[in-house]
């Protein structure tokens, strides 16, 4: 797949395309069923699929403070695009100026003169243009005018209509596993592994405390099973490449301890003598276990992590 920042690195021999346009972030089930068909009518018209996204999310400008936390990183929305077979990436700069376009002159400017698009594929609710005053119908009559085809797709798994708002909504109320039906994939949170309080280790369960990018959509305050990934950055110790093992994860402040930074922390099931500090990784989150709990003394915390990983053991190994 190829990636471009903006129309400027699109090369000047470029054709005809057909482009869908949003800000994917998830790239969840109503995004892959909305991707699929972008790809699907490209390749019957034998063009390349081009998604336009926006960086930083369009939000941050209209409405400063009020962007949502943000489901997945730029790395991994690129990397889940490409598996879709999507041929270009086309990430536009989203600037004070840039949301100030009216929606012919983002049509024109973007879709006609930009990408050339001979279709546009978009959401059933797509909105666009300054202070989203366009919707689908004032694309289709901008396709009349700039010689291009408009489709509306519904943003819909089976029956079921799935949003990026909804699949932070679940993520809040800690329920991993509606999340994980939402994007078709478990959520998962990406960071570096940095040194903590070590009090994992001292117990017997050493975890990767993982520092994940501000904004980051993290589950509720609670206990999880999951998994452990190492991420193919370049710093990974030779032992750990394409590594991903069964995980206890605990996300929250550590009340037995007093603890007071939220923290989101792995145990890799039945590997106590893992290096991965500095190293970059992701947390899987597969279903949830129990809240955060106060415990008396530390001999009844060790007994309620041992059965914490008996868990995990069993729902990963299915």
């Amino acid at each position: 797949m190829l990636s471009w920042h903006g129309l400027r690195d699109m090369p000047d021999d470029w054709g005809r395309s057909v482009v869908t346009v949003g800000v994917f972030d998830g790239v969840h089930l109503g995004h892959r069923h909305l991707i699929g068909r972008t790809v699907e009518l490209a390749r019957a018209l034998g063009l390349p699929s081009v998604v336009v996204t926006f960086d930083p999310h369009p939000d941050e400008i209209a409405r400063p403070g009020s962007r949502p936390t943000r489901l997945l990183t730029a790395t991994r929305r690129a990397e889940l695009l490409a598996g879709l077979g999507v041929d270009v990436l086309c990430v536009l700069p989203f600037t004070v100026e840039f949301a100030r376009l009216s929606p012919d002159e983002f049509t024109q400017t973007v879709l006609s003169e930009g990408l050339h698009a001979a279709a546009v594929v978009v959401g059933a609710d797509f909105r666009f243009g300054h202070m989203a005053s366009g919707d689908l119908e004032t694309l289709r009559a901008l396709g009349d005018k700039y010689d291009f085809t408009v489709e509306g797709v519904p943003l819909v798994a089976g029956t079921e209509t799935v949003s990026s708002s909804l699949v932070r909504r679940h993520l809040v109320e800690g329920d991993v596993e509606a999340a994980a039906r939402a994007l078709g994939r478990p959520h998962r949170v990406e960071g570096l592994v940095v040194r903590g309080y070590q009090r994992g280790r001292a117990l017997g369960f050493p975890t990767a405390n993982v520092e994940s990018p501000p904004q980051t959509a993290i589950p509720a305050d609670g206990v999880y099973a999951g998994w452990l990934q190492c991420l193919p950055t370049g710093n990974i110790p030779a032992p750990y490449g394409g590594a991903r093992w069964p995980a206890a994860i605990s996300v929250g402040t550590n009340p037995t301890f007093d603890g007071v930074p939220r923290t989101v922390e792995a145990y890799a099931l039945d590997h106590d003598d893992l290096d991965l500090y500095g190293v970059r990784v992701a947390v899987e989150f597969g279903a949830r276990l129990r809240d955060n709990l106060r415990f008396d003394s530390v001999e009844a915390l060790v007994a309620q992590i041992r059965a914490d990983v008996d868990q995990v053991r069993l729902l990963t190994a299915l």
